[in-house]
């Protein structure tokens, strides 16, 4: 069916032999492009229609058509949000009606492209495809088509409530997740317009853009959308037991006490309030993805088991210094390393407490570096390498970023080392966006992400880029290439890891990977 559908917008989409003409015609209508020298930028480009009135909180329905030439020149509004995703970002204008992706594409194809979808971070709270570090430029210039999208978030994209589970017909939340997948239904429908290839697309996402790829590969709404996958820092993949408030009968609990903090009885009472007002009260309680019949069946672990997963080629990967950009360490001391690691996470079993030792105040920051390192990515990313080694056909790479960009000084949570968010700069080949003291490293670690990153976008391999060899990840003698510093590989299987392992599996009950009885 996805087949017949591809074939029948490309019949539609008016595609000149070269992409870099600058009006190219879509489903909805044509679209005039921005020239960018060695490419061609389509911005704020609509591929659903406003989700707002009686549209707010309803799955996204498609754009409506506009006649004669559109202006896509500019970017449209970042959706509904408070406060920026990195430390530095000026807060961006936003607007409900926001569900609007970008295009950029090489000057000149000979062929059609491989096609890249980005799906930024934030928390499922912020974020904004009009960031200057998002921009697809250099990456296309290395011959991909690039696609930015935006999708719900907060209380406007993942907002359950029993109200809404009754109208959608069991199930509520997710708005934002069914928004990804619209942009990549408009993207399979459309980007032959662009010069891409609709049978070659790559999902690649930081963070909650991570995330949702995690997800995003074991919903069965979004299968047959993508050939490729890379998840930079972030999968959810944790029992469910350590994270209740993904179940939608809990999610619900949180969206009914929400609506009472605003006020509201009803969702007729929230739909009414202006768009601004949804971020006061307990807005921060539905901020996240819901485990729900429709879009999300099962948990990424327990749909790998089931082996009810998009199993394609995919990439993952954790920075080496996480938590740095995430926890200010600057105040920890080897006297209040466990008060802080209490007051931020509660009583943690004893296993898990001491596997990070230190004896002095400069090795307990470090290891409340990597402690929220592991905890928040570091395992997470090594149990999905795992579970596609062991369950899927296809291979899937494992790297490590370790290069320390020269980040400005003065701000201990933004000016030390790999730490959250750190690799974007290379992985966009964009260090030129900032006048820091880049390093002849810095730029071939820049150099060799990006072509890591396009060749795998073109052949799922992302050995074709003419760099230091990255073997396939597999369980049997996993190595993790390093990303700046040696390029060396590594070994992930450090003992905290293994800890990680032994404590879920106790909530669990059963072994890493095992199937139930």
């Amino acid at each position: 069916m996805i087949g017949k559908l591809i074939a029948a917008a490309c019949a539609l989409a008016l595609h000149t032999s070269t992409a870099g003409a600058q009006v190219v015609a879509v489903e909805q209508g044509r679209l005039h492009g921005v020239d960018r020298g060695r490419s061609v930028a389509y911005l704020g480009v609509p591929y659903a229609a406003p989700p707002v009135g009686q549209l707010r909180w309803r799955p996204p329905i498609p754009a409506l058509r506009w006649s004669g030439v559109r202006n896509a020149s500019s970017f449209a509004p970042a959706c509904m949000q408070r406060g920026v995703s990195m430390p530095g970002e000026t807060p961006p204008t936003t607007s409900e009606d926001c569900l609007y992706l970008n295009v950029w594409t090489p000057r000149r194809i000979g062929r059609r492209a491989p096609v890249m979808v980005w799906i930024h971070g934030g928390g499922y709270a912020n974020g904004s495809t009009a960031m200057p570090l998002y921009a697809g430029d250099n990456l296309a210039r290395r011959g991909v088509v690039v696609v930015s999208i935006a999708y719900r978030l907060g209380p406007f994209g993942f907002l359950a409530h029993p109200e809404l589970t009754a109208e959608g017909g069991g199930s509520s939340g997710n708005y934002g997740l069914r928004d990804q997948i619209a942009a990549l239904t408009w993207v399979k429908r459309n980007i032959a317009a662009f010069g891409g290839d609709p049978n070659n697309v790559t999902v690649f996402g930081q963070s909650a853009g991570a995330m949702s790829i995690s997800l995003l590969m074991t919903s069965p709404q979004a299968r047959g959308l993508f050939e490729r996958a890379i998840a930079q820092s972030g999968g959810v993949f944790e029992p469910l037991q350590l994270a209740p408030q993904y179940l939608l009968a809990n999610a619900e609990h949180d969206g009914v006490r929400y609506a009472a903090s605003l006020g509201a009885n009803s969702i007729a009472a929230l739909r009414a309030l202006p768009a601004d007002r949804l971020l006061d009260g307990e807005a921060g309680r539905v901020s996240h993805p819901v485990i729900e019949p429709v879009v999300l069946p099962r948990a990424p672990y327990d749909a790998y088991l089931a082996h009810h997963f998009a199993d394609v080629p995919l990439i993952v990967g954790v920075n080496a210094e996480e938590g740095r950009s995430l926890v200010d360490v600057s105040g920890v001391t080897a006297a209040n390393y466990a008060a802080g690691i209490r007051d931020t996470w509660g009583e943690l079993p004893p296993a898990l407490s001491g596997a990070y030792p230190f004896t002095t105040d400069a090795e307990a920051q470090q290891a409340r570096v990597a402690f929220e390192t592991d905890l928040r990515f570091g395992w997470d990313m090594w149990a999905w390498a795992r579970l596609h080694a062991q369950e899927a056909s296809h291979s899937v790479y494992y790297y490590q970023f370790a290069q320390r960009p020269p980040f400005p000084s003065g701000n201990v949570r933004f000016g030390w080392g790999a730490s959250h968010f750190a690799e974007l700069w290379y992985m966009f080949d964009h260090l030129d966006q900032e006048a820091w003291a880049w390093s002849a490293a810095d730029r071939a670690t820049a150099n060799a992400m990006a072509s890591y990153w396009t060749s795998f976008a073109r052949t799922g391999d992302p050995n074709e880029a003419h760099q230091a060899p990255w073997p396939r990840f597999v369980n049997d003698h996993p190595q993790v290439l390093e990303l700046g510093r040696s390029s060396a590989l590594v070994a992930p299987l450090t003992p905290q890891l293994r800890v990680f392992d032994s404590v879920y599996a106790a909530v669990r009950g059963r072994p890493f990977g095992s199937r139930e009885e």
